[in-house]
C-alpha cells in the first residue's frame, strides 16, 4: 500500500521506516528539519514536492503533528486534493471534538478520518514496540490495522471517531501526573539533603516504581536531565486538552488544575522546548 506521512519527527520517523521494512510505499514531506526525510528517503521513501502530490500518490496519510490546530490546518490544506476512498490517521494527541468534527467532514466527502494515537517514544517507535489506541469505523479499522501492526506490539480499537483521542488524553493524564510528582519528590529529597541514589534504588523496590521514575531519574543520577524525551511544551497542551475533557464529562477536580500549572509555568518561564525530565535540574529552579 503507499502511504503517506506528514510530520517526521522523532516518532513519526520511526513509524515511517518500519513501513518501509514491511514493504510499503512511504511518500513524506519535509517541514522543518529535513535530515529524517533524507534518512527516510535513504532508506526508499520518495518526497513530495507538496501535499497536493502526497494525496494523488497515498491510499492513507498519516499525521504526526503537535497540536489539534496544526492537524486542522494540515487536514484543510488537504482536502481540496483529497478524493473518496483517502483515509487520514492522526496519530498525535489531540482534542476528541476537533477529532470527531473532521472525521463527519471527510465522511461526507467519501473519505475517511482516524485518530490512533500513540504510547511510548522514540525508541519503541524505531522498534516497532508502540501501543495505539484507535477510534474509527469498523470498516476504515480493517482497512489500517495491517499497517498499524508494522509499528505497533499493543492494538487496541476504542470505538469510533474520538474514542482514540479521548483514551490517550487519560492516558497521558497518567503520565504528565507522575512527571509532576516525581519532580516534586526528587526536589524535596534535594533539598533534605538525600541521597537521590540510595533513595531511587529503594523506590526500584516499591509500588512507586514506574517507567516515568525510571526515565526521569536514571540519568540525572549521573547529570544527564534528558533522559525523558518529551517536551514540557507538549505536556502542558496534553493536560490542557485533558482538563478541558474532565470537564465536559463532569470529572475536572484540583488535581488536574495541579498538574496542568506544574507544565503552564514551566512553559511560562520559557522552558518549552526542553523534555520534562529537566524538570529536576537544579539550574530551572
Amino acid at each position: 500500500m503507499q502511504v503517506g506521512l506528514i510530520g517526521a519527527g522523532m516518532m513519526g520517523s520511526g513509524l515511517a521506516a518500519n513501513l518501509l521494512k514491511h514493504g510499503h510505499g512511504v511518500t513524506v514531506i519535509a517541514h522543518k528539519n529535513r535530515a529524517p526525510v533524507e534518512e527516510l528517503v535513504a532508506q526508499g521513501a520518495s518526497e513530495a514536492r507538496d501535499l497536493a502530490q502526497m494525496a494523488r500518490e497515498a491510499q492513507v496519510i498519516f499525521l504526526c503533528v503537535s497540536t489539534a490546530k496544526v492537524v486542522e490546518e494540515t487536514v484543510n490544506r488537504l482536502r481540496p486534493h483529497l478524493r473518496p476512498g483517502q483515509i487520514l490517521v492522526d496519530c498525535g494527541t489531540t482534542e476528541p471534538e476537533t477529532t470527531r468534527r473532521l472525521a463527519r467532514e471527510l465522511a461526507r466527502m467519501g473519505g475517511a478520518y482516524a485518530d490512533c494515537p500513540l504510547t511510548g517514544g522514540p525508541e519503541q517507535a524505531a522498534k516497532a514496540e508502540l501501543g495505539v489506541l484507535c477510534g474509527a469505523d469498523e470498516k476504515t479499522y480493517a482497512t489500517i490495522l495491517p499497517l498499524l501492526k508494522c509499528f505497533a506490539a499493543t492494538i487496541r480499537h476504542l470505538g469510533p471517531p474520538g474514542a482514540g483521542h479521548t483514551a490517550k488524553l487519560i492516558s497521558n493524564f497518567l503520565v504528565t501526573g507522575m512527571v509532576s510528582l516525581v519532580t516534586e519528590v526528587f526536589t524535596a529529597a534535594r533539598k533534605a539533603e538525600l541521597d537521590w541514589r540510595d533513595l531511587y534504588e529503594v523506590m526500584l523496590k516499591g509500588s512507586g516504581n514506574s517507567g516515568v521514575l525510571r526515565k526521569m531519574v536514571a540519568t540525572a543520577l549521573d547529570g544527564d536531565f534528558d533522559g525523558y524525551r518529551f517536551s514540557i511544551a507538549n505536556a502542558a497542551k496534553d493536560i490542557g486538552y485533558y482538563v478541558g475533557l474532565a470537564d465536559r464529562l463532569g470529572c475536572a477536580g484540583k488535581l488536574s488544575e495541579a498538574v496542568a500549572e506544574t507544565f503552564v509555568k514551566a512553559v511560562e518561564a520559557g522552558h518549552g522546548r526542553l523534555n520534562v525530565s529537566r524538570l529536576l535540574d537544579p539550574a530551572l529552579d
